[in-house]
């Protein structure tokens, strides 16, 4: 059975393709017309997944959307209706797109496919899951579980903004919801507004800024008391109240009312690009801290109600990496599985997969409890014995996106004249690594895409995490943003025990731990009382590149099932440093998605100052390029 998922209209559109269950492909659709978090009709993506599946429209058996219309439309009448008079301005902005478009939807997704040159699209069945389903499916149907709780926590779906439910083989079990308007998606959304950023795409940069504030602090502990006394009351099932007289997303066209929160936390709302104080630092760590609490009480009500040892996360809030790793910690449960594009994006795997179990009674392939495989080190040394086990999921390492032969990249090189080397693997390995050594930052371009937000080495910028000026280099010269945004460590399985102590692995980048007490500095005396700018330039560790302010790092962990080319790339760089670990960091600039072609890659290579480009086996010095016009502006995202 041939299942087209599709997730638009709101933000992060992307489609998915299943066939008899086994993911086949998967993309968002920003990726393809590099607009960021596109939400338009993802035709570019939906074109993609059909090419890389080998079939035609026609033979496509259902077509599934993430979410059901009606129900959100309900949703925005009833609260329009309960506020009135009050958000008339919002009603009079968001109804002439219900009543054009979405409120007709199967007719635009078929209207939408018959523009694209498909026909007989009128014959293939719609349907529609609620919008929490398909967040919980695209969480536990690959997860390597037979039985788990499924936590799905976001801003909102149709009413829904959390919800509890059991899988268990191929049924997953509503148990619990939390409705709108209270929404822990939406509390930390507000406090991303509040500090500055854009709602719905600075909320990582919200946790980037959090470690900065002063854990302990009175002003902290002054924050939270605020928080919890004016603003939220939490229940010992982790359910929420949000008290609205606070809030205006309900009705109006901004989060919260400025002037109001200000009087509350005795600090101006952040305008766009300021610096930072340290109040607002305070502030942001408060709201994260509140944010774990409640995580942790919600997933704790749902072991307590399922009964179960297994865990599986999706919607936005489970890509809060900092409170994921605090969950991990916890140990209320024996694994965790989170859903690598647990944003809306991964709404439109969850729906396929939601209609393949749920509507087609589709079969579960067994489960491999875990994989038992010889290490990216002993491919190279057949000498070596060790061997590294980590349970497999069914995401293919969310390597689900386009890929490029070798006589598809020297093509798309021919029209910027670009100046190549070509080298075999392993010596493909060996001259990276060398590059890397001697302090180059490499863009890494190889094999399929990655599908959600993060770049899980093939789509990267890599760099040597020793070096103290790095973090700097990174932000202001190759990424163009803020100074306080921290970077993320790629490490060998078999290194990340004594690098981060980890237990489990940790393939997405989904969890973040703290830096082992062996590899970390001693801060100067004072150190809290430090500006943000002074706490920036103090090394934390012997590998301050991926240490954030709170000796903490968002760790992937490699493994060579996944992806074995990078941990071959980590593994010669290991052989030259004797550490296997190196920066990995998105390969695109702020306001633009993650490059998805190799002339995406060229363009931003040639436009930032990246040293090195490595497209499959083509390595690109940026010294022996021809002279480049810059491109990009590099607007605010």
């Amino acid at each position: 059975m041939n299942i087209l998922g599709i997730s638009a209209f709101y933000h992060d559109s992307a489609a998915a393709f299943l066939e008899d269950g086994t993911i086949i492909a998967a993309a968002q659709e920003e990726r393809f017309t590099r607009k960021k978090q596109d939400s338009g009709f993802p035709s570019h993506a939906i074109q993609y997944v059909l090419d890389e599946s080998g079939y035609s429209l026609q033979q496509v058996d259902v077509i599934v959307f993430y979410d059901k219309p009606f129900l959100k439309l309900e949703r925005l009448l009833e609260s329009y209706l309960s506020y009135a008079p009050r958000g008339i301005r919002s009603f009079i902005a968001a109804m002439p797109v219900w009543l054009k478009e979405k409120m007709f939807l199967k007719r635009m997704i078929r209207q939408s496919l018959t523009e694209m040159g498909f026909e007989g699209v009128k014959k293939i069945p719609l349907l529609f899951p609620e919008h929490h389903l398909s967040h919980a499916a695209s969480a536990f149907y690959p997860s390597p579980f037979e039985e788990a709780a499924i936590l799905t926590i976001d801003g909102v779906g149709e009413w829904a903004t959390a919800s509890i439910s059991k899988g268990s083989g191929t049924n997953i079990t509503l148990i619990k919801e939390l409705n709108f308007p209270h929404s822990l998606g939406l509390l930390y959304s507000a406090f991303t507004y509040f500090l500055g950023f854009k709602v719905n795409s600075g909320e990582y940069k919200l946790m980037g800024l959090a470690p900065y504030g002063v854990h302990g602090s009175n002003r902290v502990a002054e924050f939270k008391q605020k928080i919890y006394q004016h603003l939220i009351h939490l229940y010992e099932d982790g359910s929420i109240w949000l008290n609205e007289s606070y809030f205006s997303y309900t009705t109006g066209l901004r989060m919260v009312p400025d002037k109001k929160w200000e009087a509350l936390f005795g600090i101006p709302r952040r305008q766009d690009e300021r610096d930072l104080s340290p109040e607002q630092a305070d502030l942001a760590l408060a709201i994260q801290e509140v944010t774990e609490e409640v995580v942790i009480k919600m997933a704790r009500h749902a072991q307590e109600i399922t009964g179960s040892d297994y865990l599986c996360m999706a919607g936005g809030v489970a890509l809060n990496c900092v409170a994921n790793g605090q969950l991990r910690r916890e140990n209320l449960f024996s694994d965790l599985y989170i859903q690598p594009a647990a944003g809306d994006a991964g709404g439109a795997l969850g729906a396929a997969l939601a209609a393949y179990y749920l509507s087609f009674d589709g079969k579960r392939r067994p489960k491999r409890e875990s994989l038992k495989t010889q290490t990216s080190e002993q491919t190279r040394t057949s000498e070596q014995t060790s061997f590294s086990t980590i349970a497999m999921d069914e995401m293919h390492g969310a390597y689900l996106g386009p890929s490029f032969s070798t006589d598809a990249i020297r093509k798309a090189l021919k029209p910027y004249a670009g100046v190549y080397t070509q080298y075999p693997r392993p010596d493909l390995f060996e001259v990276v690594a060398e590059h890397l050594h001697q302090g180059a930052v490499v863009g890494w371009f190889q094999g399929r895409m990655e599908f959600g937000p993060r770049a899980l080495g093939a789509r990267s910028i890599v760099a040597d995490p020793r070096r103290t000026d790095m973090q700097r280099k990174l932000n202001l010269k190759i990424k163009y943003r803020e100074s306080f945004r921290p970077f993320a460590p790629s490490v060998l399985w078999e290194d990340a025990q004594e690098y981060f102590g980890l237990e489990h692995p940790s393939p997405y980048m989904l969890l973040v731990y703290p830096v082992s007490e062996e590899h970390r500095y001693e801060l100067p005396e004072g150190f809290h009382s430090f500006s943000l700018r002074e706490k920036l330039g103090f090394e934390r560790s012997d590998v301050p590149a991926i240490t954030h302010i709170d000796f903490s790092a968002r760790v992937q962990t490699v493994h060579l099932e996944f992806n074995p080319d990078y941990a071959s790339l980590l593994q010669a760089f290991k052989d030259k440093t004797g550490l296997g670990m190196l920066i990995n960091t998105s390969f695109n600039v702020r306001g633009e998605p993650i490059v998805c072609s190799p002339a995406d890659a060229y363009e931003c290579f040639m436009d930032t100052e990246m040293d090195v480009l490595v497209l499959d086996e083509y390595v690109l010095l940026k010294s022996e390029q021809p002279k480049w016009v810059k491109k990009r502006m590099f607007e605010k995202d």
